[in-house]
């Protein structure tokens, strides 16, 4: 059998409520003050749909070692490269084998759960970790703007160890043209909203789910809970509706918590049903895009046991509001600012030097004298202990999944940094090994000496003149329960 061995997800910690949004672009467009409850999830400006993925993979390990993955898929429709792997640096970032397979899907918000119908198809030869994650963005007075959230959510697909085992899958396609973006938009473009609800959306999701359960030879009523993600949270409940569910059976749509993940939200909405699932549930799982995928799962016993089982909870309670809209247009460059002469001058990129040194710079690696134990960062010939000093005695030692402490730190305000002041600081691995990192996702008056820190893959810099973007580790306060 094949199914569900692992999950993670990780959602930003900023929140951007959606009245403020209306606030700054009301006076445009009044008729958005229909949308405006609730909030949106809001990526810093250092995050991105691949950062995003990796954080959500890594949450994903708490059940399986990253040694047992043979394959890596990533599924998005805002990926920061058009031609470049960028599962393949995701897979570097989350330290996997350079032997694993890796892919990435796109083209729809139904490409998540296009990947994941992919892994189940070749369980039986791997096991594989599918990654889908969103960071898109709607114009300014518009729906999507309201409407759009960050995030991401990861699953590991095999067959030994199944939390939740896939019992079938059907999907239907269709050149339905509601979203659309092509080469030089920034935008997501759409047509009528009418149109999609009623021509679309709610038409093709029952469609699927509905062929799935007579392929299965089941009933609605034999299934515990159902996913599909959502246009509006009225939109959502219609849906319901239209296939006789009940309220209690309708998985909580997240619109208004988060806001709808394309690519990484039938899974992160997965991820919720699973967190209180009972054993022998069964859970339909659709998705929409050009069609749509409709994936039957059955609860395993195994679920009692998960480690890190209230993931999205954790997740939906550690927050931060963003009070200012025109920080949210700054950190996703819509607003043009002043950034002075310090700001605009980026040092071009050795990609040969990058390429030699990607085990530091994408998976953090260092290493750790086999004499006499001690780590350090980076690598080096000779051993840092000045009670050893061996020479070509190293062996790799990875830092990315280390917790360390605050030695010291500063906040910058002479620097360019996209949220000033720029804050770095030394950092003390538990364990051994020191270096300085940049810090994020904190506020300069919240740091202290010896505070918990762990690391997270983030983008450092963008270099749009050479269609580049860098990308290294940064410490970050630890989170209060650990995920």
């Amino acid at each position: 059998m094949v199914g569900i061995i692992a999950y993670g997800v990780y959602i930003p910690r900023y929140r951007l409520k959606r009245e403020a949004i209306f606030q700054g672009m009301g006076w445009f467009n009044p008729g958005i003050k229909g949308v405006a409850k609730g909030e949106r999830a809001v990526a810093n400006y250092d995050e991105d749909s691949l950062t995003m993925a990796v954080a959500a993979g890594r949450n994903a390990f708490s059940e399986i070692d990253h040694s047992q993955i043979n394959a890596l898929y990533l599924a998005s429709t805002s990926l920061p490269y058009k031609e470049r792997g960028n599962a393949a640096i995701a897979n570097e970032a989350l330290n996997l084998s350079s032997r694993t397979r890796t892919a990435d899907f796109s083209g729809s918000p139904r490409a998540g759960t296009s990947a994941l119908i992919s892994a189940f198809n070749e369980a039986g030869s791997q096991t594989t970790l599918v990654c889908g994650s969103d960071c898109r963005l709607g114009k300014p007075g518009g729906t999507q703007e309201e409407l759009y959230g960050d995030g991401a959510a990861a699953l590991i697909v095999g067959t030994d160890g199944l939390m939740a085992t896939m019992e079938g899958h059907y999907s239907i396609s269709y050149d339905f043209p509601d979203q659309r973006r092509i080469d030089g938009n920034k935008f997501s473009r759409s047509w009528e909203e009418r149109w999609i609800r009623e021509a679309g959306y709610g038409k093709m999701i029952p469609e699927a789910i509905n062929g799935l359960l007579t392929k299965c030879g089941l009933h609605i009523q034999d299934v515990s809970k159902v996913v599909y993600p959502p246009l509006t949270a009225k939109d959502h409940a219609e849906v319901g509706k239209s296939l006789g569910l009940t309220p209690d059976k309708a998985q909580g749509s997240l619109v208004e918590e988060v806001g709808n993940t394309g690519c990484a939200h039938p899974l992160m909405m997965l991820v919720g049903a699973l967190e209180e699932a009972k054993p022998g549930d069964k859970i339909v799982v659709a998705s929409y895009g050009s069609g749509s995928d409709a994936i039957l799962f059955q609860v395993t016993d195994k679920i009692k046991g998960v480690k890190k089982r209230a993931q999205l909870k954790t997740f939906l309670g550690e927050r931060e509001e963003l009070k200012s809209y025109e920080k949210y247009l700054s950190f996703r460059g819509i607003l043009p600012k002043e950034e002075g002469i310090r700001g605009e001058e980026i040092a071009p990129t050795s990609l040969s030097l990058q390429w030699r040194e990607r085990n530091a710079i994408l998976r953090l690696v260092g290493s750790r004298c086999e004499a006499c134990g001690t780590p350090q960062f980076p690598q080096e010939r000779m051993c840092i202990n000045p009670d050893c000093g061996a020479v070509d005695q190293m062996e790799d030692y990875p830092f990315s999944n280390k917790r360390g402490q605050l030695f010291t730190y500063t906040g910058d305000n002479l620097t360019f940094s996209e949220d000033p002041p720029a804050l770095y600081g030394i950092v003390d691995f538990e364990g051994g090994g020191r270096y300085w990192f940049d810090i994020t996702d904190c506020r300069l008056e919240s740091l202290k000496v010896g505070q918990p820190v762990q690391m997270t893959f983030r983008r450092k810099y963008q270099d749009q003149a050479r269609s580049l973007y860098g990308y290294f580790w940064k410490a970050m306060p630890l989170r209060e329960k650990g995920v």
